[in-house]
Formats: C-alpha cells, structure tokens, sequence
C-alpha cells in the first residue's frame, strides 16, 4: 500500500494512479420527452470531453494517450467507436485515439479501471476514462439477441430478464415490497436535499441543446416522495410482486469523464489531484441471481486494498433495483447511512454506459464535501458480474480528537 504523509493526505507516488478531476451532465429522462432527448451522443461526448480538459488548463489535449468510453448499445448513434469521433469534435489533436467497451452496466467504471491499469502498468501517464448513453435515441436492448433462441440455446442457466432476477433476490432476502419503496424514497429524498444544497453543481457541466435550452439540473428526481402511488404501481416481472417501477433505476440521458494521470506526470505538470485510485475488481457470479455481484464484488476489492469494509467510509453502489442495494447491505452489514448518501439511480436515473463515470464522479465529490477518506463504488451487471473501486480522497484531513 502507499505511504501516506503526516496529515493523512495522499503521498504522490509515481506509478500511482490519481484521479485529478471528473464532471458529468446532468441527467436527463431518456424519452421523447427527456430535457436532453435532442442532443445527440457523439455531441454530449464531445462537449463532456472538451469541458474537463477546460476545467484543467494545464493538461495539454495532446498529452491524452488514450479516451476509453463506455457505451452499452453501441451501435447507430453511438456506434463506430464515438469516443474517437466524440475526441475529433472536441478539438483533441489527431494523435489521441479513442476506443469503446461493452461491460453492460459496469462499462463506465470498467473505462475507468481500463485507463487506471494501463497507467500503473507504466504504457501510459494520462487516460479518460469515460461513458455515455442515449437512451432516448437507442434504446437499452437494441444490440440483444435475447429473443432469438438460437442465441440463448445450450446455457446451463436459465435466460433471465434482470427484474426477474431482482425479483428472486427480494424473495430470497426476504425484502418487502415497503422495504424496497422505502428505500427508493429515501433515494429520491436525499438526491433533492444534495440538488437543492448545490452539492452537485460543481461536478454538473450544462448542456445546452439545438433549440439553446440550457439543461443544468438531473431532471428524474421526484419529492415530495408519493408512497401511496408508489405501492399502487404494477409489478411487470411477477405476479403481485415486489419490483415495480418505482424500486427501480430510471431509464435515462446522460454522460460523464474521468481524467486519470499517474504520479510521475502529477508531480511534472504541477497538478493537484483529487482523489487516489487504491484498488479495482471486476467478478463474475451466479447469472441467474445476476445481481448479487456487488456482494463478491466488494469483498474482492476490500481484501486487494488491505482495507476492511467496516474503514470505508462513503459507499456509492448503483441503484438498478432496490432489492440489489438492500441485499448488499444486509449481507455485509453496512452502515445504511454510509451508502448513497445524495441519493441514486432510482432517483436521478440510470443512463447505463455513462453511470460507472457518474457514480465515482458523485463519490469523489461527496468525499471532498464531507471530509470522509476511502469511498468504494460497486455496480451490479447483468447476467452475473460486478465492478468495484475503492477510492482515497487526497484532500482528507483528519479531525484531531479531543
């Protein structure tokens, strides 16, 4: 592990990976109707990539070596390697290349892990990793094949939808369908209580759209929280069940990078770096209970770091279903009031290559905010895997007791 100074801030070393700054969009409804329906992949993209390298004058664009994005259906809009093109449109010089990658839900914070590893393997000193999806303009399944049975003959597990399998994963936790609208209250709660404080304006870079509508907030958070309604909303995975629309995460616009830069080149160019990347893992578990990953996933990147679980102090884990959250929770006994503490996917929504970015975007933020020292993200993914990273903000400092 890396030495740490007398005041507890990160030690930069040089083959150390350091997140130096991060942004998102806001998120907007991915429908017709979305606040950001009109603006087209390729353009977010491009106007995230180049608002990040505004916000860090002394990163020349030239000295990016690589722009690793992650893009669930990419294809059509957000096909032919967009963070290429999204790089070219922004201004990179014709050096940077750009590449994408499809690990479903953890596409995003696997970008990330991607340009952590090639940094502290030595082949690089400055990657973005980042992440979009267009929801209302390719819709979440447009790449399956799920439907052909040519496609899902010869598994030996059955082909699940993933709210099926959240469903099974409430049953077998024994979760109830108020627990998990609670929780989902709670989620929209605390998303508008961070909204409402300008917790997230700092992280938020506006976009404008083609008619100069100026889209600045995440448009899916909803108080007050309506749990009359909420209860009365069909369960489309069973019968009389406990997955409904309102547990679950919102289908949504949105994009978000990550500037990672190694140690060495840190101490060259004079940056200041926000947070330290400490560990990164990647699981595969059961398929069918697709979702439980983050169970694994986190007790993976907790032994890696040599950092127990109940040290971490901030956890932001992906809201794609109550039941997955709550489940995590339960089975590590985690402190509720360190997870997700402005709120989730189900309350600002889900937009699924860009939400890995999103999430450690949000974490490193609060972190800063709240003065906490290690923050471990997680993301549950279909069909049984899971990411996590755990997180150490360089600005820490410690409360001396009294």
């Amino acid at each position: 592990m890396t030495t740490h100074n007398n005041n507890n801030t990160c030690a930069i070393n040089d083959r150390d990976v350091y997140i130096v700054d991060c942004v998102r969009t806001p998120i907007g409804r991915g429908y017709n109707n979305g606040a950001l329906h009109s603006v087209q992949p390729i353009d977010i993209l491009a106007h995230t990539l180049s608002e990040l390298l505004k916000r860090n004058e002394k990163v020349d664009r030239s000295l990016i070596e690589d722009v690793i994005c992650g893009v669930v259906s990419p294809l059509k809009e957000q096909g032919a390697n967009i963070p290429r093109f999204a790089a070219l449109k922004a201004g990179f010089p014709n050096n940077v290349p750009g590449v994408q990658l499809n690990r479903m839900c953890g596409s995003g914070q696997q970008a990330v892990h991607f340009g952590a590893q090639a940094i502290k393997s030595g082949d690089m000193d400055i990657v973005i990793g980042c992440g979009v999806e267009m929801m209302s303009i390719v819709p979440m399944g447009s790449d399956w094949q799920l439907d052909n049975p040519d496609f899902t003959h010869g598994f030996k597990f059955k082909v699940l939808h993933q709210g099926v399998s959240a469903e099974m994963i409430a049953e077998k936790y024994n979760l109830t369908r108020q627990e998990l609208d609670k929780f989902s209250g709670r989620s929209h709660e605390l998303a508008s209580i961070a909204q409402k404080n300008g917790y997230f304006d700092s992280q938020i870079i506006p976009v404008k759209t083609p008619t100069e509508k100026l889209v600045a907030k995440d448009e899916g958070i909803r108080v007050p929280v309506d749990y009359k309604k909420m209860a009365s909303l069909k369960t489309p995975f069973k019968e009389n069940g406990r997955i409904s629309a309102a547990n679950a995460s919102q289908i949504s616009d949105g994009c978000s990078a990550v500037l990672l830069v190694s140690g060495r080149k840190v101490k060259e160019l004079g940056l200041t770096p926000r947070a330290r990347i400490v560990s990164c893992a990647v699981v595969g578990s059961d398929p069918e209970y697709m979702l439980l990953g983050p169970i694994p996933a986190t007790i993976k990147v907790s032994e890696k770091s040599g950092i127990p679980i109940q040290n971490i102090d901030l956890f932001e884990i992906n809201e794609a279903f109550a039941s997955v959250v709550l489940a995590w929770q339960k089975e590590l006994n985690i402190d509720m009031s360190k997870i997700n503490p402005n709120g989730g996917a189900i309350a600002h929504g889900h937009p699924l290559g860009a939400t890995g970015c999103i999430l450690m975007t949000k974490m490193v933020n609060e972190l800063e905010r709240s003065n906490k020292r290690y923050g471990l993200q997680t993301m549950c993914i279909g069909f049984g895997q899971a990411t996590a990273t755990i997180i150490e903000n360089c600005s820490f400092k410690p409360i001396a007791k009294l």
